[in-house]
């Protein structure tokens, strides 16, 4: 379970990089009861989504090539010493450690099988205000195609722990863990899983995205599409787990939604 009071290892930050911040601002917050802060003229267009006053994600412009995305940040005591071990365990360095103001330092890395994520040390900013909340971040997920080789990848970057959990026709979800991350009755962070050729040959790329929590996936759903978002899967009942919902944004952004079950906490 995702909490606030972040070790390393766990999600700590999220933000959209969109190539028009007005446009995204105007999707999200007709989606999501959420409204939006500017950082200010010196953060280069990078402001806050808020809810209720508490910071649950955040966008920025699009910079560079890539393509619009959602990036999961995890958090680090030391993010040159993350570099290193990242580049050691055969990812690569998108954009190298630097300090944001006075809010702490990030980097941005990508992992051996291509899935861009990043790592923020914190210094007066520790991470997202709420997750775990209706229209918050609520879990974290790798579409992969390469499950072994991240599995050791991050094992070696973060020291995580799986639970592999089989699916039938030969899929495994792999729900990772932190050490100490998590409350004492579920200390899992978010999952992974090998992308199917099937998958991949519909052109699927490995890539993280985050999991937004709601109280109505079918309207929740029924707002972001009529915004303008295409689905990628529509609202549908997994057992044990809740239902739930995977979209691409207008831009292209993917991003899922759930209804916990309740039976299952």
């Amino acid at each position: 379970m995702l909490t606030t009071a972040f070790v390393p290892g766990t999600p700590n930050w999220l933000d959209l990089a969109a190539p028009d911040v007005e446009a995204a601002v105007a999707f999200y917050t007709s989606v999501f009861d959420w409204e939006f802060q500017s950082a200010g003229p010196e953060a280069g267009g990078y402001g806050f989504f808020r809810r209720n006053g508490e910071v649950v994600a955040a966008v920025g412009p699009l910079m560079g090539e890539g393509d619009p995305s959602w990036t999961v940040y995890f958090h680090t005591r030391d993010a040159d010493a993350t570099r290193a071990a990242v580049e050691r365990a055969g990812g690569a360095v998108r954009a190298a450690p630097m300090n944001v103001f006075t809010a702490g330092r990030m980097a941005q890395f990508t992992d051996p099988a291509g899935a861009g994520f990043a790592v923020w040390q914190p210094r007066e900013t520790v991470g997202l205000d709420v997750v775990m909340e209706p229209e918050t971040l609520c879990w974290t997920e790798l579409y992969t195609t390469d499950a072994a080789a991240v599995k050791d990848f991050y094992t070696s970057v973060f020291s995580w722990s799986y639970e592999d959990m089989p699916m039938g026709d030969g899929l495994v979800y792999s729900v990772f863990s932190a050490p100490g991350g998590g409350t004492p009755e579920d200390t899992g962070q978010g999952g992974m899983m090998q992308l199917t050729r099937e998958h991949r040959d519909a052109g699927s790329a490995s890539e993280w995205h985050p999991y937004f929590a709601t109280e109505d996936c079918d309207a929740t759903f029924t707002r972001a599409t009529g915004a303008g978002a295409s689905a990628l899967m529509p609202p549908s009942d997994a057992p044990g787990v809740g239902r739930l919902a995977m979209l691409r944004d207008p831009a292209g952004a993917t991003f899922a939604l759930i209804k916990g079950d309740p039976d299952q906490g």
